[in-house]
């Protein structure tokens, strides 16, 4: 039995990779971010705890970003944790930081996936709001993966789209004071975007968008790096849950829509 078993994740995982050389033969998004939405509802579903749950949501993440790195996407970047998430229960969001702790090590072990596929991580957001604790592992793991040059993870936490760009109008404002601008008119869109999380650690305009578990709302994430561009996915399927098949007809869209376009 336990031959077969292996034979079968055996046969299982060439016919992925199979799949995947196909794929990688058309047009690849070279951004990717997720919505990670559903833990909580998987966990209630299945009658696990709701830190089970979100830590299944980070077996999903793993298995996501293995998939995204082979099909050769440069970037991807997930929402983790909203700012107003610390108004949930104290303990979910206690287990959640230990989690974030734990996890975000695990990630930056040497021959960890980012590590084998040279990875940069960031994390993204008001970082100062998180536990002293959790703010050394977001040190450690950013300056583990500072040298890795071949893809970039974004974890967005503690994040809201509209704090970044408060932020990056803030900073934007304060450079053109700076260097003397007689007004604010001389800010420009260009400026602000340069002033954006995702900007500087230099990721590529984001492609596709995806959210999990049913909801058809953005939720003040990466509001401004929606552009007319984006193509933004809502599937039913609970974050945990996510797979390989989910994930196949948002790329052949993509791909389909970049053909038309190049026929045009």
């Amino acid at each position: 039995m336990f031959l077969l078993s292996r034979f079968a994740a055996y046969l299982q995982s060439q016919a992925r990779n199979a799949l995947l050389d196909v794929l990688s033969s058309g047009p690849i998004p070279q951004h990717i971010a997720f919505v990670m939405d559903g833990n909580r509802r998987y966990a209630r579903r299945h009658q696990k705890e709701i830190k089970e749950g979100h830590s299944d949501g980070f077996v999903t993440l793993q298995r996501m970003l293995e998939i995204c790195l082979r099909l050769g996407v440069r970037c991807v970047t997930v929402f983790a944790f909203a700012i107003p998430n610390f108004k949930r229960s104290a303990k979910e969001v206690d287990d959640l930081m230990q989690l974030a702790e734990e996890k975000l090590l695990e990630l930056c072990q040497h021959g960890q996936l980012l590590d084998t596929h040279g990875v940069r991580l960031n994390v993204l957001g008001k970082t100062e709001l998180l536990p002293l604790y959790v703010q050394a592992a977001v040190r450690k793991a950013e300056d583990l993966t500072r040298h890795n040059d071949r893809a970039v993870l974004n974890i967005c936490m503690p994040y809201t789209s509209s704090d970044e760009i408060t932020t990056a109008i803030q900073s934007a404002v304060q450079d053109a004071l700076a260097s003397g601008a007689e007004s604010y008119g001389e800010i420009t869109e260009k400026h602000i975007e340069a002033h954006l999380m995702t900007s500087k650690v230099s990721s590529p305009p984001l492609d596709i968008l995806i959210r999990t578990s049913g909801v058809k709302r953005l939720s003040d994430y990466l509001l401004w790096q929606c552009c007319e561009d984006t193509q933004i996915h809502f599937t039913s399927t609970y974050w945990p849950e996510f797979g390989l098949w989910d994930f196949v007809p948002v790329i052949l869209d993509y791909q389909r829509k970049m053909w038309v376009q190049a026929k045009a």
